[in-house]
């Protein structure tokens, strides 16, 4: 399983940086719709795990969602005089409060399952919430290049990821080593207290290269934003886990050898893109 996992990350990740700092935003916009398709057909397995129909019909929802967000608001009309296009804004608000209700649903989980584990309706739903305001953020972020630097908006998608990507891997190893306490063992068995910390610790080594390159930051909000962005991040993946686990299903799709679909890849980075997205227009447009 760890040699699959490493062979797919050895094309996955280049895959993914090239779109981010070398296709246009125009083209990323549009590249994005596939990738957010195939997340799409796997929370359809959320919603009912044995009927292709229902997989579908969610998939199809949300591809026409997608391609009418990228019509109605085309790269160029993204920012205007520094200001966010009103609808990118208010579904990235309505997505921050999605992980809210998110958060709410998770610690009060199985409880909560009682009301939408069988309810399609509902699981829909919070599969256009989890996926939307990502999609969005996404765009917004990477097109800030196409109106500053070349490279600006692309930098600040990654910075997301690189925070995502070590509260991750602190939190697996830490948690391999010295886990005890379970933190959510309902949602997440394997989940623990100490991971958790690890993570957030880890996180600490990109605040070091976000102020390595850009020492006029202030060092406090840096921190701050970085570790609420982090366990922003958690409740994404404990939140993919409570479904998962309310739909009986391991992984989310088998596209990923060894890391299973697209939606357990980006699952954390569903709750820290827009949430990232509204903390830097607010501190930093």
């Amino acid at each position: 399983m760890l040699k699959q996992r490493i062979i797919t990350a050895i094309w996955l990740v280049p895959l993914v940086l090239g779109a981010i700092f070398l296709l246009p935003a125009s083209y990323f916009a549009w590249a994005l719709v596939g990738v957010f398709l195939i997340a799409a057909k796997e929370w359809g397995r959320i919603i009912d795990n044995q009927c292709d129909v229902t997989q579908w019909s969610f998939t199809c929802t949300v591809g026409i969602l997608l391609v009418a967000l990228n019509l109605i608001v085309p790269i160029d009309a993204v920012w205007l005089s520094h200001q966010l296009h009103p609808i990118y804004l208010a579904i990235l608000y309505i997505g921050a409060l999605w992980w809210l209700a998110s958060l709410l649903l998770v610690v009060t989980y199985p409880k909560s399952a009682k009301f939408w584990q069988k309810n399609p309706m509902f699981k829909s739903m919070f599969g256009q919430l989890t996926l939307i305001p990502c999609f969005v953020a996404l765009i917004a972020l990477k097109s800030i290049g196409s109106q500053a630097s070349p490279y600006f908006g692309p930098v600040l998608v990654f910075l997301v990821m690189l925070i995502v990507w070590a509260a991750d891997s602190g939190a697996y190893f830490v948690g391999k080593a010295i886990g005890k306490t379970k933190l959510m063992p309902a949602v997440s068995p394997a989940k623990t207290l100490e991971g958790l910390l690890g993570g957030l610790a880890t996180t600490m080594i990109v605040v070091a290269i976000v102020m390595y390159y850009s020492p006029e930051q202030e060092l406090g909000l840096v921190v701050a934003v970085t570790l609420f962005v982090a366990l922003v991040s958690a409740v994404g993946d404990l939140s993919e886990s409570m479904f998962k686990r309310a739909a009986c299903i391991k992984d989310s799709g088998t596209i990923l050898p060894g890391h299973g679909g697209v939606l357990d890849r980006i699952d954390s980075l569903t709750a820290a893109l827009p949430v990232f997205t509204l903390i830097y227009i607010a501190f930093w447009m």
